[in-house]
């Protein structure tokens, strides 16, 4: 039997890496980030704010390698 696999071309950003950070020239901006809704419990907000301050859990950003590539032809590099 023969599989044949294919090579996935979505990537993850995660903060500090390269292209993360999206900008138009007035506002720069995280590519990803966490929103946290006015109903959520106060105790539960507060536990994720505490686990995002510490890095527990982090923002990630996917992007597909196309994207990537138009990015670094184009000037719009951060």
């Amino acid at each position: 039997m023969t599989f044949i696999s294919k090579r996935s071309t979505i990537r993850s950003l995660k903060p500090g890496d390269r292209n993360f950070r999206i900008s138009d020239g007035l506002i720069t901006a995280p590519r990803a980030g966490f929103e946290i809704s006015q109903r959520c419990p106060e105790n539960y907000r507060d536990i994720l704010q505490e686990c995002i301050g510490h890095g527990w859990i982090k923002p990630v950003a996917y992007i597909t390698e196309r994207e990537l590539l138009f990015m670094g032809l184009s000037k719009d590099d951060v």
